[in-house]
């Protein structure tokens, strides 16, 4: 395990601080340097939220400088690609062809995908911490409408199965993309075959992955082939969870704008019941695989995304807060929270989303915790974040046994999502 001296709160900021201001290009925030030179939807939106309570500035720019990638259709892409790294990450612009494409935005070069709507709940909370409110009430009065139109796009184009809820059209939407979640809908994919110097390669995930990339790409990212041909369609609990949270801050948001709440609690309503209609069971939230029509048999991280909903009942809430804290998850591990059950036979402590712990998604169960007035676990859930990132530093993700980091080192949401947490010593 990598060593590291113990830090005190105020040292484990200006650490943090460096690498976000290592990994800022001038007008956004690269996940980590090296690997990921490009501004992703998920990421950029977690250093959001991490700078809301120190930076209004820098928090409102980072949310602009994603949302300037957003389509016409409403469409808010996993990946806006700086052009100067263009050839340094696959798949990249050659592969997804936005350019190509009459709803893409002129002046970004995007991918076709979307992931977790976010943005609305960051937005809320930059708002919600800002110092200068006249400042913040002016972002919000300029991202509103980008946002209503990103919840139109998923209502009316990803609602794949007609239950209310948004489908996630391929793993990378998802923002777990290793995650077992997706095995049985991959697996009941074509196998993909590649030639090298005369030699068949094994067919993978990874190979998967991209031949559905291609394949939404050449339908034009067309909404109807989504409804009617594309072999993946998962309605996701921690996408969907997300959107529901989303819907409700942007009905709190919407006065700013001179707006009307009333359509964003509504569809709040139609999301909730579309998730306890069909994503509940077995006392966990599961993912449903459109094609074959069943649900997910591992129960992971994202199975608790729907309680980020404040209005979950209390039964509900109490049987998610006995999985978490059971020996499924933390009850067994040393650190907060595995990505994946752990009797699960996929669970794998060293592969990404199927094991390890995350600081992003500590960060969403902790808001779901605190939501519902579960203040003792949610305290408890952020301690053991920072003592992660005490321990083994702003890794990409963490042994949930003995907290060694694994992943990319400098990674901006652990970063970023520490300085929030830190936030909350000093508001204590």
């Amino acid at each position: 395990m990598e060593a590291r001296p113990a830090v005190d709160d105020a040292a484990l900021g200006r650490e943090a601080w460096s690498v976000l201001d290592a990994n800022w290009t001038g007008s956004a925030t690269v996940p980590a340097p090296g690997l990921y030179p490009h501004q992703w939807n998920w990421d950029s939106t977690f250093v959001a939220i991490g700078l809301a309570r120190w930076d209004t500035r820098r928090a409102g720019t980072e949310l602009l400088s994603l949302l300037a990638g957003q389509w016409s259709t409403g469409m808010v892409p996993h990946i806006v690609f700086h052009p100067s790294h263009s050839d340094a990450y696959f798949p990249g612009p050659s592969v997804w062809r936005s350019q190509d494409h009459p709803a893409s935005p002129n002046k970004a070069i995007t991918s076709g995908l979307t992931q977790p709507p976010l943005q609305a709940l960051a937005l809320w909370w930059v708002w919600r911490h800002a110092a200068d409110r006249a400042e913040a009430a002016a972002l919000v009065r300029r991202l509103y409408p980008m946002l209503v139109a990103q919840h139109d796009y998923l209502a009316t184009t990803r609602d794949l199965g007609g239950g209310g809820l948004a489908a996630i059209v391929h793993p990378w939407e998802s923002g777990m993309d290793d995650s077992p979640v997706w095995d049985a809908p991959l697996g009941a994919l074509p196998a993909v075959r590649y030639a090298y110097r005369g030699e068949e390669l094994p067919d993978s995930h990874q190979d998967r992955y991209i031949w559905l990339a291609l394949r939404y790409r050449d339908s034009g990212y067309d909404g109807a082939y989504l409804r009617d041909e594309h072999p993946f369609a998962v309605e996701d609990p921690m996408f969907n969870g997300i959107w529901l949270a989303s819907c409700q801050v942007l009905a709190e948001l919407a006065p700013l704008a001179g707006a009307d709440p009333g359509p964003h609690r509504e569809a709040a309503e139609r999301i909730r019941a579309g998730v306890l209609e069909r994503l509940w069971a077995d006392g966990v939230f599961r993912a449903r695989d459109l094609r074959s029509g069943r649900l997910s048999p591992v129960c992971t991280v994202g199975g608790f995304g729907p309680m980020l909903d404040p209005g979950l009942s209390a039964d509900r809430v109490e049987k998610l807060v006995g999985v978490l804290e059971s020996p499924r998850f933390m009850g067994a591990a040393g650190y907060p929270v595995p990505s994946c059950e752990i009797r699960a036979p996929q669970f794998d402590r060293s592969c990404y989303w199927r094991g390890p712990s995350w600081v992003n998604t500590n960060w969403l169960l902790r808001r779901a915790l605190a939501v519902h007035g579960l203040t003792g676990p949610a305290g408890l859930l952020g301690a053991g974040t920072l003592r992660l990132v005490r321990q083994a530093g702003f890794r990409e993700c963490f042994d949930p046994f003995d907290g060694s980091g694994r992943g990319s080192r400098d990674f901006s949401w652990s970063a970023a999502l520490t300085l929030d947490l830190l936030a909350d010593n000093v508001d204590a």
